[in-house]
């Protein structure tokens, strides 16, 4: 079905597919307009380009999706399980057709180079490529009766209808892993992408079309998350919620959530600690601290943001890390620049905050530590080392490109230093013990532990974490496990 494209962008933007960019809801297989005057405007952060407007939808469009999903979910839970995976899988290979087209959209809305974008398209399409063959696989299990002459099965069932929030830094991969893992079960889904980052996901509903999946089984409502999403809330017909964004808006959900019992899963905060440990390898731990911060320009819920740095080997890892901090380059994402801009104006005050605060109570800044030139959106990167443990960066996630480094004597001290906090989602260890090591990845109180290295997840991977990092987990055969309940039949043949 046609729908309109914004005309403000099209030649900056220079897609293949010019359809891929779309202004309106996707609601039911129809795209859907909030009115003349009922649009969010979404601009490009690095320059401030206007790059269009999104439709804000009601709490009425709200519900309207969900009836959608509602009424399509009896024939799409009724598929045959290698259909549903074949419409996943024709997805996953037009995000990959697509991939320059999508990565183009998604550094023009978010900010991030261009080459980080290209990397989260693929890493959205695996989601898709793998839950189009789990799909096949969610099949009876049978159970050693306990009764005489019984029969005992369990089966898994789709919940219903799933909704999914999602955030403005992984605008195109935070749907991909909730959506095809959901669909894969056989509930339909409702999509709330960030205000701020809408196109991403309005591209993946144009494909979802073209990957044949039916109408009102994948819906995108964009608009402001209260109107949207309160809806959702109070609807018996949802039965599960899944969210990534912030530990706050985690809690609100939570408490909303509650009244219908639904299921959840909630991907919120992080604040990693990366520990450094005398025996590792120096060389290796700087090149992996420069990822595990940098990515995203520090925009990542598994950015590292308390560096603990055992004492022998302090002096020399503040050098290295700062060296290589400060040859980082800022710039538009198109240029492919190694830090993009922060998505708005209070992330930026963030690292201001963060970065006058550490420094008042005592620590040093080795590099960085203001607005960078490009524009105001753009803070350099920042390299903090003797940081007190009663700074506000050793308590509160950063969320950009600002390093805390402080130094240890024990690895007792560092362990308990690395889980004094509320968060739990992942932790970077850094050593060649083997018996650390395997004591540490133990004693860590966080859902993933990163060894030797930044890069863990994927989709064959559980993501998630402990404490008030959220609930549950997504990806792997794991992340079924929200949208299934489990029916167990007992069964005497009389």
């Amino acid at each position: 079905m046609p729908h309109a494209v914004s005309q403000v962008s099209h030649a900056s933007l220079a897609l293949e597919d010019p359809q891929l960019f779309c202004d309106r809801a996707f609601i039911n297989g129809a795209w859907v307009s909030g009115g003349e005057e009922a649009v969010i405007a979404v601009h490009d952060p690095a320059d401030a380009t206007l790059l269009g407007h999104v439709a804000r939808l009601t709490g009425a469009d709200s519900r309207a999706a969900v009836d959608a999903a509602s009424g399509a979910f009896p024939d799409w839970a009724a598929a045959l399980p290698q259909d549903r995976s074949a419409c996943l899988r024709r997805w996953f290979e037009l995000m990959i057709a697509h991939r320059e087209d999508l990565a183009r959209i998604m550094t023009r809305e978010q900010g991030k180079p261009i080459s980080e974008s290209r990397g989260e398209i693929d890493y959205a399409a695996a989601f898709l490529e793998f839950y189009a063959e789990e799909a096949k696989r969610p099949n009876i299990e049978g159970v050693t009766s306990h009764l005489v002459d019984a029969e005992v099965e369990l089966w898994r069932e789709p919940v219903g209808v799933a909704a999914l929030i999602t955030p403005w830094n992984f605008p195109s991969a935070m749907i991909t892993r909730k959506a095809a893992a959901a669909l894969a079960a056989g509930c339909t889904v409702v999509v709330h992408p960030s205000a701020e980052t809408p196109f991403s996901a309005l591209a993946l509903a144009e494909l979802s079309v073209r990957a044949g999946i039916p109408a009102g089984v994948f819906n995108v409502v964009t608009g402001m998350a209260p109107e949207i999403v309160t809806p959702w809330l109070d609807d018996p017909r949802v039965r599960a919620l899944s969210f990534t964004g912030s530990t706050e808006v985690g809690q609100l959900l939570y408490r909303g959530a509650a009244q219908t019992v639904k299921r959840l899963v909630l991907e919120l905060g992080g604040h990693a600690p990366f520990l450094v440990f005398a025996d590792c390898d120096l060389d290796r731990a700087v090149d992996e601290a420069i990822k595990a911060k940098f990515a995203t320009s520090g925009q990542d819920c598994l950015g590292a943001n308390r560096f603990l740095v055992e004492r022998p080997v302090y002096d020399a890892f503040c050098a290295k890390f700062a060296e290589r901090s400060a040859a980082l380059t800022l710039g538009p994402g198109m240029e492919d620049c190694d830090l993009g801009p922060l998505m708005n104006e209070k992330a930026v005050r963030k690292q201001e905050l963060h970065v006058a605060d550490a420094l008042a109570k005592g620590a040093r800044c080795l590099t960085g530590g203001a607005r960078g030139a490009m524009g105001p959106l753009f803070f350099q990167p920042t390299v903090l080392a003797d940081v007190s443990d009663d700074a506000l960066i050793f308590h509160e996630e950063t969320f950009g490109p600002v390093a805390a480094i402080a130094a240890f004597d024990t690895e007792e001290e560092a362990v308990s230093r690395a889980n004094a906090t509320e968060y739990g989602l992942v932790a970077y260890l850094h050593s060649q013990d083997p018996r650390r090591i395997y004591r540490l990845s133990r004693a860590l109180q966080f859902g993933m532990v990163a060894v030797n290295r930044t890069k863990v997840t994927g989709a064959p991977i559980p993501f998630g974490g402990m404490k008030q990092s959220g609930l549950g987990r997504e990806g792997a055969r794991q992340g079924l496990e929200a949208f299934t309940d489990i029916k167990y039949v007992c069964r005497d043949w009389g």
